[in-house]
């Protein structure tokens, strides 16, 4: 049974109806191409209209043995969202995801780095090469500025406000906020750009990004973790980070230093308040002091 109309009308839906950005939909896809397979290798040809419960409790059962109870929440969460569309667009009257539970998974706490960990991360770039500078330049920009991955690489000259002091960041479903940014961060990009990128060639499509590759096209995600992990191997450094590390980091140390929840959340991009409400759980040391020093009984 052919799946594919429905899965890219249930796409078109996402990114035009929902405006959920292209990995959350590309996660969405995955999930579900990953249901069309189960039921080609067990034979069972049924259209999205006709998928019973119990089929898809069969789907859930077997990939519960593959992957853990975080991945089993999201692709119940996709096919969720999947079977709602299904009785939006009247393909069917019922959800057949409805009485079946994701599993209960633990709020997990983002990991984080100390100002000193940063510094020596950043430290141990090789200035002494081109990617170096660039390098510098873009890991300063994700930790001043508490960019998501894929808000870096897709970072435009024509993005840079540097004399009102903000760069303009397109986030997920193409929302677009202001961030403000130091005027160091500026100085290592500006630097960047004039000792680097105004001497490279740039590939066809890519005048405005502003971080490129040695073919001068745009980083990809990959390169940007490869950079990062690398670094972190370099000086010894015993935690598993990845660019959102950075991101961590840099709410978690404005929170520390009096910074309040609704400029964190603004600054980093979270539709809800309770997304940013995350990083108050970080540390309760903080929170012992803050009560000590402000609550009228403690005075």
């Amino acid at each position: 049974m052919n799946w594919s109309p429905y899965l890219k009308s249930f796409q078109s839906y996402l990114k035009i109806e929902r405006g959920l950005s292209k990995n959350t939909i590309d996660n969405y896809t995955f999930d579900l191409e990953r249901l069309c397979v189960f039921l080609n290798e067990n034979s069972i040809s049924v259209a999205p209209e006709k998928i019973s419960e119990e089929t898809i409790q069969q789907f859930i059962y077997a990939v519960s043995k593959e992957v853990n109870a975080r991945s089993q929440a999201r692709i119940i969460s996709g096919l969720k969202s999947f079977f709602s569309y299904m009785i939006f667009e009247d393909f069917r009257t019922d959800n057949p995801m409805e009485l079946i539970e994701a599993p209960k998974i633990g709020r997990k706490l983002p990991d984080t780095l100390s100002v000193e960990d940063i510094d020596n991360l950043i430290g141990a770039i090789n200035l002494a090469t081109p990617e170096g500078e660039r390098n510098r330049a873009m890991l300063e920009t994700l930790y001043g500025c508490g960019l998501r991955v894929s808000e870096i690489i897709t970072l435009k000259i024509s993005d840079l406000f540097f004399e009102e002091g903000f760069i303009k960041i397109t986030g997920k479903g193409n929302k677009q906020r202001f961030v403000p940014i130091a005027q160091s961060t500026q100085k290592y990009i500006e630097l960047y750009k004039d000792a680097i990128r105004n001497h490279m060639v740039i590939a066809k499509g890519f005048e405005d990004t502003l971080f490129l590759n040695r073919r001068g096209k745009q980083l990809t995600r990959a390169m940007v973790f490869t950079i990062i992990k690398s670094l972190a191997v370099k000086i010894n450094l015993a935690k598993n980070i990845s660019p959102h590390t950075l991101r961590h980091s840099f709410a978690t140390h404005l929170l520390e230093n009096g910074a309040d929840l609704r400029s964190i959340q603004m600054m980093l991009g979270h539709e809800s308040i309770t997304t940013t409400e995350i990083y108050v759980h970080l540390d309760r040391k903080h929170l012992t002091q803050i009560m000590h020093t402000f609550h009228p009984r403690k005075r």
